[in-house]
């Protein structure tokens, strides 16, 4: 699978907005037996989103199910090397997911609990928040 891109946009640069505050939708585990959870409210981009997927896919070696909860809709611009201020916004270079803490970012389901611990702390690692890894019975 490519790196996760959205389809469309309305606007093709968006403001950047506020990330406080937990997560009141997408934090309990509603698919799998595992999930990951983020403790940190952070931008996480396609490519870190995609690194933690293959981390998790290698160590369960084509056994259970994944489950990615997170989708990058927000376009994060950056102006390029050696501008002066000013001559308006860059250009949208990627795009990124705006992660609250309390959000489930992963689930996984169909493996043991050892394979699932441990593929879930391989994809924590890849990602630029601290995470948690929670049992379904457990939220």
């Amino acid at each position: 699978m490519a790196v996760l891109l959205p389809k469309k946009t309305r606007y093709r640069k968006t403001m950047k907005g506020k990330n406080d505050g937990n997560a009141t939708r997408c934090n309990t585990v509603a698919f799998g037996d595992y999930g990951l959870m983020s403790l940190d409210n952070k931008d996480v981009t396609s490519r870190q989103i995609e690194s933690a997927r293959q981390a998790m896919t290698r160590y369960v070696k084509r056994g259970g199910k994944i489950w990615i909860r997170i989708f990058p809709h927000t376009p994060i611009t950056r102006k390029p090397q050696d501008v002066k201020m000013g001559g308006g916004k860059g250009d949208p270079q990627f795009f990124a997911a705006k992660v609250k803490a309390g959000t489930m970012m992963f689930e996984i389901a169909g493996v043991t609990d050892d394979i699932a611990k441990e593929a879930m702390r391989l994809a924590g690692h890849k990602l630029p928040v601290r995470t948690k890894i929670v049992k379904a019975e457990e939220v």
